[in-house]
């Protein structure tokens, strides 16, 4: 399996400075960082490591949940997926403290409890889910739409 590859390049104290990460692999884009924008509500064009965190948590979640319902044999038509990736404080520093993924499925084949099962098994089985076990919570909400 290959190696993917993200860059960053930063200038200046925690508080006052800036970066820039660029995602090498693809060569996608570069993307502004700073502190003090990832930690107000507001992100006001910049990304944040937490914005990152969760398009790598609701793609390879999509892409778990998509192998799950084909081997509970049914077929995903649409899957819309999103992560909320929560910065909070714990022992005195920033901590995710919570993911939450919600997904609305359009699926051939399931019915909601189907669905279910194979929502928690490919969130116990993304790649990503496994790599943040740390979060203290990572919560699910999933959902055929008719």
């Amino acid at each position: 399996m290959p190696t993917r590859t993200a860059r960053t390049a930063w200038n200046g104290t925690l508080q006052e400075g800036s970066g820039q990460v660029e995602l090498s692999s693809s060569k996608v884009g570069t993307y502004e960082v700073s502190f003090p924008k990832r930690a107000a509500e507001e992100a006001d064009g910049t990304t944040s490591p937490e914005e990152l965190i969760a398009a790598a948590h609701s793609s390879c979640f999509a892409m778990a949940l998509s192998n799950e319902i084909a081997k509970a044999g049914g077929t995903p038509q649409s899957l819309e997926v999103s992560a909320d990736v929560t910065l909070g404080q714990k022992d005195g520093g920033p901590h995710i403290t919570k993911i939450a993924i919600t997904v609305r499925g359009e699926v051939e084949g399931l019915d909601a409890a189907g669905f279910e099962q194979a929502a928690q098994a490919a969130k116990a089985g993304c790649p990503v889910s496994k790599a943040l076990a740390g979060v203290d919570e990572i919560s699910l909400d999933a959902s055929l739409e008719s």
